[in-house]
């Protein structure tokens, strides 16, 4: 798994990571841009989009 220094630097060089995130709801990629210096992974990007979709529920 490929570990990056933040959401930025992973977004520039990770398309798969800057497709799964381009296609998440914009309230979603609001939150996660604000705690973008703590996701250093794909995984750890959709695990966490995933569960803020979760507490919308």
């Amino acid at each position: 798994m490929n570990r990056y220094h933040n959401l930025t630097e992973m977004l520039a060089i990770n398309r798969s990571a800057h497709a799964y995130f381009s296609q998440l709801p914009a309230h979603v990629c609001r939150m996660i841009i604000e705690r973008g210096d703590c996701v250093h992974s794909q995984a750890e990007l959709q695990g966490y989009a995933e569960q803020l979709m979760h507490q919308n529920d």
